[in-house]
């Protein structure tokens, strides 16, 4: 899935005067649903402060278990509140985790897939032989989605036809390649040039699933802890949050 933001101008910040002698690097563990959005943020980052994000994605689980096991990260951006909090947990994180926004779930499908137009009924459409979800157990994603399919009383229906990826950009791709007729996906990923002209999508209500409040922590063992919390700061400041909705996220307040 590349990265086809929509072009970082939804990103309305002035780049400051910075040293270009300063080549500062972040190391950054984001979860798998922030892929199609950091490489534009990068960008606007290191134009208004000259600090370069390295970007490492997975599932929150794998990135959590990672820095657990020693991986080498100054901040970690999570999909939910839970595994940030194992970081925490863990002894390794400088301070709670911090929200920073809220992720949506939506119903994908191709356009070419004969289930137009698409609603949240088209999930137990006998047409249906493949729903794509990420992994309930690894991915915040996937555990919003299998929590909307129960709380819609329709998780037993459709249980047998689930494929399961492991974070959601790989159930992004199940659905985009037409592995899966339907698929259960970040906003984030529906959002993208790429998947609006393939395909289309419904949001699924926010009262059907527990809140994806998405949270950060910084690596307590940093040694680029200040520039950590400068770069968390600025994913919380007005330019950031009320862009949020242009790239598939919502504001956290």
């Amino acid at each position: 899935m590349g990265m086809m933001f929509a072009g970082s101008h939804a990103w309305a910040q002035p780049a400051s005067g910075h040293p270009a002698s300063e080549h500062k690097e972040l190391r950054v563990a984001a979860a798998a649903d922030l892929q199609p959005v950091m490489s534009a943020l990068s960008q606007q980052y290191e134009r208004a402060t000259g600090v370069k994000l390295v970007v490492s994605f997975g599932s929150s689980s794998t990135l959590a278990t990672q820095i657990i096991d020693g991986a080498p990260m100054d901040i970690f951006l999570g999909a939910d509140f839970t595994y940030p909090e194992k970081v925490v947990a863990a002894g390794l994180a400088d301070g709670a985790p911090t929200a920073y926004a809220r992720g949506r779930l939506v119903v994908w499908a191709r356009k070419d897939s004969g289930l137009l137009p698409l609603s949240l009924e088209t999930l137990i459409d006998p047409r249906v032989k493949t729903i794509a979800i990420a992994n309930e157990l690894h991915a915040p994603y996937g555990f919003a989605a299998a929590s909307a399919l129960r709380k819609m009383k329709l998780y037993d229906k459709v249980s047998s036809r689930l494929v399961v990826g492991e974070n959601i950009t790989q159930t992004a791709q199940f659905v985009e390649s037409g592995n899966a007729q339907l698929g259960l996906i970040s906003l984030t990923a529906a959002n993208t040039e790429h998947f609006k002209e393939i395909g289309t999508y419904v949001l699924v209500p926010f009262s059907q699933y527990p809140e994806i409040r998405q949270c950060a922590v910084v690596m307590k063992n940093s040694d680029r802890r200040a520039d950590a919390h400068a770069f968390l700061d600025w994913l919380l400041s007005p330019a950031i949050q009320e862009n949020w909705a242009k790239v598939g996220l919502a504001a956290v307040k």
